[in-house]
C-alpha cells in the first residue's frame, strides 16, 4: 500500500441529497448537452445538429445546493440562467446501448447551469472553448435527487423556471431533441459512465439575464424545486 501523503488537503466530494434516503449522492463528473431544445437553438441564433449531441463539462466543485445564495460571478455582466432537467448516473456503463442505457439511471433532479453569457459568446466568435462562460464556480446549481422508480417514465413533465414571480422557461421534458437513453449510450460511447456522474440535459427557451438581488425558482414536474439567490459580487 502506497504511503505518499497528498501536499494539501484534498476538497470534499460534492455531495447532494436523496429524497427518502440518509445517504447523499457523490458527485463524480458533470456532463451537460448543448442545443437540446430545438427553440432554444433557435433563440440563440442556432439550427439543432440532428446527427449527435454535444456535450460540454463543468467541474464538481461547481456544484451549488438549491436554496443557495451565491455572489455574482467575476468577469461577467450578462449571467443567465438555464432551467434543466438532470441525470443521476447510479451503475458503471461503457458502450451501452440505448435499450439499455435507462438501467443505469440512479434518479432525477432540477438544476440549473448558470452561463457568463458574454464569455460563452466571445469563446463562439473566435471559434475557442466555452470553459470560461461554462465552467465557473457555483454555475451548477442542483436540487434533491429523486430515485427513478419514484419519478417514473420521463416524457410528458413540465419543466419551468421563473425569475421573481414572472414565467421566463416553460416547456416539457418531451421536446427535448435527444432523450436521455440516447444521451447516455452516445455518451458511453466516449466514457467509461460510472455512478456519481450527472448529466445536465439541455435547456429550453426563454434563457435570459440576472442580476444581483434576483431570486431563481425552478420546477420540473415530480421533482424537488429549486430556488437560487442573487448575491452581489465579491
Amino acid at each position: 500500500m502506497s504511503t505518499t501523503k497528498a501536499l494539501f488537503e484534498v476538497p470534499a466530494t460534492p455531495l447532494v441529497p436523496v429524497k427518502g434516503e440518509a445517504a447523499a449522492f457523490p458527485v463524480h463528473r458533470i456532463f451537460c448537452v448543448g442545443r437540446n431544445y430545438a427553440d432554444h437553438a433557435a433563440e440563440m441564433g442556432h439550427e439543432v445538429d440532428r446527427e449527435a449531441p454535444f456535450y460540454f463539462t463543468k467541474p464538481a466543485s461547481a456544484i451549488v445546493p438549491s436554496g443557495s445564495e451565491i455572489p455574482y460571478p467575476p468577469g461577467t455582466s450578462n449571467l443567465h440562467y438555464e432551467m434543466e432537467f438532470v441525470v443521476a448516473i447510479g451503475a458503471p456503463a461503457f458502450r451501452i446501448s440505448t435499450e439499455d442505457a435507462g438501467s443505469i439511471v440512479y434518479g432525477y433532479a432540477a438544476g440549473l447551469d448558470m452561463t457568463r453569457r458574454d464569455l460563452q459568446n466571445a469563446a463562439k466568435a473566435k471559434q475557442r472553448p466555452w470553459s470560461l462562460g461554462k465552467a465557473f464556480e457555483n454555475s451548477a446549481v442542483i436540487g434533491e435527487i429523486t430515485p427513478k422508480a419514484v419519478f417514473g417514465t420521463v416524457g410528458p413533465q413540465r419543466i419551468s423556471l421563473k425569475v421573481g414571480d414572472v414565467v421566463k422557461q416553460d416547456a416539457h421534458l418531451s421536446d427535448m431533441v435527444w432523450s436521455v437513453a440516447e444521451l447516455i449510450s452516445h455518451l458511453s460511447q466516449y466514457y467509461h459512465l460510472v455512478p456519481g456522474d450527472l448529466i445536465y440535459t439541455g435547456t429550453p427557451a426563454g434563457v435570459g439575464p440576472v442580476v444581483a438581488g434576483d431570486r431563481i425558482s425552478g420546477e420540473v414536474e415530480g421533482l424537488s424545486p429549486i430556488t437560487l439567490v442573487l448575491g452581489a459580487a465579491e
